[in-house]
């Protein structure tokens, strides 16, 4: 198994969970939808993991179905701020430890608050990524809140359904 600052953490916790590689393709697009498409399951069941910045100051690390959208405004609604916007992938790394398309929630160099979207709690296992491109955790989405304390809110929604 390929260790990183995620897997070790995780190995730490006492929690179940299997790591999966997929194929990574940086130009490709939606990184968490060619997870679950390389892997073969529902991208329901695949999170994307992605770091805002609420106000400018306060960042925040937001774990979400690989399909979903985020409403900014509910995630800053969250930490009491008026805006939420993506963070730069420099900054993210710096805080994080983990490059772009890499980012973990677990094991990072300095934890930030994470927030899970409530549509991930429904799934039976989550796939997470484990801290580097093209690689994955598979973990019971309450583990995946509790070893990092997530808060659970509705922060995030399908895609509308195509018209008609």
């Amino acid at each position: 198994m390929k260790q990183t600052p995620a897997t070790e953490f995780l190995s730490t916790t006492g929690v179940a969970f299997t790591v999966h590689d997929y194929e990574y393709a940086p130009g490709g697009g939606l990184i968490g939808m060619q997870a679950a498409s390389s892997i073969g399951v529902d991208p329901a069941c695949v999170l994307k993991t992605l770091v805002v910045e609420v106000d400018r100051t306060t960042p925040v690390c937001l774990v979400v179905p690989a399909d979903h959208k985020v409403n900014f405004k509910k995630v800053a609604a969250l930490f009491g701020g008026r805006n939420a916007r993506m963070m730069n992938p420099e900054k993210s790394a710096d805080l994080t430890g983990f490059r772009s398309g890499g980012t973990s929630p677990f094991g990072q160099a300095q934890q930030m608050p994470v927030v899970l979207s409530a549509d991930a709690m429904a799934q039976p296992q989550v796939y997470v990524n484990a801290g580097d491109q093209g690689l994955v955790v598979c973990i019971a989405p309450a583990d995946a809140q509790k070893v990092v304390n997530a808060q659970v809110a509705e922060i995030s929604a399908p895609p509308a359904p195509p018209a008609a």
